[in-house]
């Protein structure tokens, strides 16, 4: 099944240059495993080097955070859409 993800801008140097990219998977794991296959440079933006979503990373399976939801085994199906938006900080 297709799930198709929205590269931010800041991570499309990575995916070649593009805005979205569509994989296969049954979860958002599943779907960021075949997305990091095909584009190793987006692992240290997605995930923290113990395999969880990053926590200055928000991803929105079409409206809803995952993080509400199952977090990584958040089961996706064929046209969901998978927004990835990284945390804004700063400020003086």
């Amino acid at each position: 099944m297709a799930v198709e993800i929205k590269i931010p801008t800041v991570l499309r140097v990575h995916t070649d240059g593009a805005s979205t990219v569509a994989v296969e998977g049954s979860t958002v794991g599943d779907v960021f495993t075949a997305l990091i296959d095909r584009y190793p440079g987006v692992r240290g933006n997605l995930l923290d080097d113990a395999g969880g979503l990053h926590k200055f990373v928000n991803v929105y399976k079409d409206d809803d955070d995952i993080r509400y939801l199952d977090g990584l085994a958040t089961a996706v199906k064929d046209g969901d859409v998978l927004t990835i938006l990284p945390a804004v900080a700063g400020g003086a």
